[in-house]
């Protein structure tokens, strides 16, 4: 009995993983290329991680070390970011200050601040932390109510949804989706099984 159920959930996670396989090929564009998403690393990257993340969730700000780490040892790995705000207001607050930094230049500055502040996360401590990365907070005030914002953000809600990811952090690398905070050797893993030749 307990063998069958085994082989049923095995078999239930097959059929997920390759209807995720098949939805990153059939959205390949839309992960990959969507001009409003910011991108990191080598923009002429011949592998492309993708993150969906949240600046509120702990195991996104516990992978960071390891994507940081990954991009830094390879130089030929892109990064796009998908900001995917799923934990309350503040996290959506906190993804339409990091589209006014994109608008200043100064995306990566913000991101990193965010990923490394600790503590509960307010909009007055999201601002502060803008402040601390430079950026001329008048502006960001004016450029985070874009109305394309929202836009982008329900994108990637519809794109996360399609691929099946439904928590953060979620990491597409080549055709495979993990699902969860990945530690550095796995995501060197992903990227060396990305690169290889078909």
């Amino acid at each position: 009995m307990i063998d069958a159920l085994k082989t049923a959930n095995a078999q239930d996670k097959q059929k997920q993983a390759e209807a995720s396989r098949a939805a990153i090929v059939a959205k390949r564009k839309e992960l990959l290329d969507d001009p409003s998403d910011p991108v990191g690393g080598n923009p002429k990257g011949d592998v492309t991680l993708v993150e969906f993340f949240d600046y509120r969730c702990p195991y996104c700000k516990q992978v960071e070390p390891a994507v940081e780490a990954i991009l830094k040892e390879d130089p030929k790995l892109r990064i796009v970011y998908k900001e995917f705000p799923i934990l309350g207001k503040e996290s959506t607050f906190a993804a339409h200050v990091a589209f006014a930094a994109l608008k200043q230049g100064k995306y990566k500055q913000f991101h990193d601040a965010m990923m490394a502040a600790k503590g509960n996360i307010t909009e007055d401590s999201i601002m502060n932390i803008a402040a601390d990365a430079s950026l001329d907070i008048a502006k960001v005030k004016a450029d985070m109510n874009a109305p394309e914002i929202d836009k982008v953000i329900k994108r990637t809600y519809d794109l996360a949804d399609t691929l099946g990811v439904n928590g953060t952090p979620g990491f597409v690398i080549g055709d495979n989706l993990m699902p969860g905070a990945a530690d550095l050797a796995t995501l060197k893993q992903m990227v060396a099984s990305a690169r290889k030749p078909n």
